[in-house]
């Protein structure tokens, strides 16, 4: 059953963006009109892929004119996808499938210091690779050519010195995953040849966050609600967190480039990373005001974003409408139709164990966990394509190219 999207759900300032033909959790659209309740929240946006949280819905924005809410981001803390666009058109699947697994059981960092590896991810993200001893070249080339995040300084890492880093280069669980795609027939060519992206040829996407890290973030920071200066030293350690889900993507990517042998500049077109879990200082109304996302992708200027689908469902590269409808976001995915727990009964009854880790697009899946193979397969997942069109009639962005998954890594 569709939940109700009239506007006596929700309160004026809040809104919905989907048609009629994506279906919406009730309780999602409960949870959406709490938050947009809360004192001080003066905007706030649902998106297609809106879905229950816990007492928080995910695929939202809330905007709040003179707080900072933790609880909004959650644990999940700079959660986001990077992008990496190569020049390589094709590989034969098995030999995909074991360069992976290789990739994936070696340690690109086995010989650096893990506190000086944390330290200058902490303070610097991605590009923080650069400047620690023993780390592989390629990797340090990647990590130099990293463009600046825009970011205020890293606040205080004194609360997360106990051995995060271990977490670098990991998926996690959840719907976090490891991607090497195909770039499907392209909607707008001449956006997407600016972003170094071509029909056929081959991308890397990388949906991870800060693991652990951005775990003990949620626990520290809690229920507080925060104001003025109050909210600075959260702001600080917010960013670090981000920033080491950043240098985690990077690293993500550099296991599968390998897997694909374009980890040099040569072979890498273009690419991006994208925060889905942050909060930032943006105009709302003609006056600043603290956006605070949670599981929706930022779509500022004429920026790219992409809306991932399911290992059965291509993703999307999109070009940003900076809406301010929208709070200039979109949906960071096609969103859960299923818990977890319901995924596990239903389509274990559906499919035998050998169909689950192929898909109907031609796609291999490596996954050593029975229980995340069914709770993450796409009959869990909302269509991708009225997601991307609501954007679209929206005027939130428009769509670029497709991404077909070849080879998607969940461990």
């Amino acid at each position: 059953m569709k939940a109700p999207a009239d506007s006596a759900v929700l309160p004026a300032h809040a809104r919905l963006v989907a048609r009629d033909d994506v279906w919406l959790e009730g309780n999602a659209v409960q949870q959406l009109a709490r938050v947009a309740a809360l004192p001080g929240c003066v905007r706030a946006v649902g998106m297609p892929d809106l879905h229950a949280g816990r007492g928080i819905p995910i695929g939202a924005a809330f905007a709040f004119a003179d707080r900072v809410v933790p609880e909004l981001i959650g644990g999940d803390a700079g959660c986001g996808v990077r992008l990496v666009a190569t020049s390589i058109g094709r590989m034969a699947p098995d030999v995909l499938e074991r360069r992976a697994r290789q990739a994936m059981d070696d340690e690109p960092l086995a010989e650096c210091d893990p506190r000086a590896v944390f330290e200058r991810v902490w303070e610097h993200g991605a590009r923080g690779f650069a400047e620690v001893d023993g780390v592989p070249e390629a990797l340090a080339r990647l990590a130099a050519a990293e463009p600046e995040d825009g970011l205020r300084p890293s606040g205080d890492a004194s609360p997360y010195r106990a051995g995060y880093e271990g977490a670098l280069g990991s998926v996690g669980g959840g719907n976090h995953f490891l991607e090497v795609a195909r770039v499907g027939a392209l909607r707008d060519p001449a956006a997407a040849k600016a972003l170094g992206l071509s029909a056929g040829e081959l991308v890397v996407l990388a949906h991870s966050g800060s693991r652990g890290l951005g775990g003990a973030l949620g626990q520290r920071w809690g229920g507080a609600v925060l104001e003025g200066d109050a909210a600075e030293p959260y702001l600080g350690e917010l960013v670090g967190a981000c920033r080491f889900a950043r240098a985690n993507r990077l690293l993500l990517a550099y296991r599968m480039l390998r897997a694909l042998g374009a980890s040099r500049a040569s072979t890498i077109t273009g690419g991006l990373d994208l925060t889905h879990n942050d909060v930032a200082r943006e105009a709302v109304g003609g006056e600043l005001a603290w956006v605070h996302r949670k599981g929706a992708a930022p779509a500022r200027g004429s920026d790219f974003t992409v809306v991932l689908g399911s290992r059965g469902a291509p993703s999307w590269v999109m070009r940003s409408c900076d809406a301010e409808a929208g709070l200039r976001s979109v949906a960071h995915g096609a969103g859960r139709k299923m818990g977890r727990s319901e995924a596990r009964e239903k389509i274990a009854a559906r499919y035998r164990r050998r169909e689950l880790t192929r898909t109907e697009l031609g796609g291999r899946v490596v996954c050593d966990d029975p229980a995340l193979l069914l709770e993450e397969h796409p009959d869990a997942y909302k269509p991708i394509e009225p997601v991307i069109e609501s954007l679209v009639e929206a005027g939130l962005a428009t769509a670029v190219a497709p991404l077909v998954p070849v080879l998607t890594v969940k461990r």
